[in-house]
């Protein structure tokens, strides 16, 4: 009989899952940082953040908002989001509707480099995740990922827009 009170230790299989999961988490990021930092001059966290509000109403969001989406606490999201105003990029406006917040919009220039941008970066995530999955592989995957957000984070925000 199993000890219930030790460790759960992973068998054999779910160490070598296990292991290659941890080395997309790995390697992933800075793969697609340095296409992007090659073909477009940006971190691939600040293209995050240029995404973010290209999808958003009016290009615009709270920075309390776009912090959530970019997965950021409000301290590295505003330091990113100067640099990117610096550039023309993004614009930092009070809430009219709520003094104590204040807006990130995508400026025009913002919204060209955006869409400049986008080709080469889905181009690499293409070459990167999908090509060396099949159609059925890469449902799968979906469905692993969202399984795994789902017990993370039930109510994450990136889920309630795929489902």
């Amino acid at each position: 009989m199993e000890d219930s009170s030790g460790p759960r230790w992973l068998n054999d299989e779910e160490r070598q899952a296990w292991l290659a999961f941890v080395g997309v988490l790995m390697r992933l990021p800075p793969a697609l940082d340095a296409q992007l930092q090659r073909d477009a001059g940006l971190s691939h966290f600040e293209y995050t953040v240029l995404a973010g509000l290209s999808e958003a109403p009016d290009r615009t969001r709270r920075m309390s908002d776009l912090a959530g989406f970019a997965e950021a606490g409000l301290p590295r999201l505003s330091q990113v989001v100067a640099r990117l105003e610096k550039r023309g990029w993004v614009l930092r406006s009070p809430d009219p509707t709520d003094g104590r917040t204040t807006l990130a919009t995508l400026t025009e220039e913002g919204w060209e480099k955006i869409a400049s941008s986008a080709p080469g970066h889905v181009e690499a995530v293409r070459s990167l995740v999908f090509d060396p999955l099949t159609k059925t592989q890469s449902r799968q995957l979906s469905e692993i990922c969202q399984r795994i957000m789902r017990t993370i984070d039930p109510d994450d925000r990136c889920l309630r827009d795929i489902d």
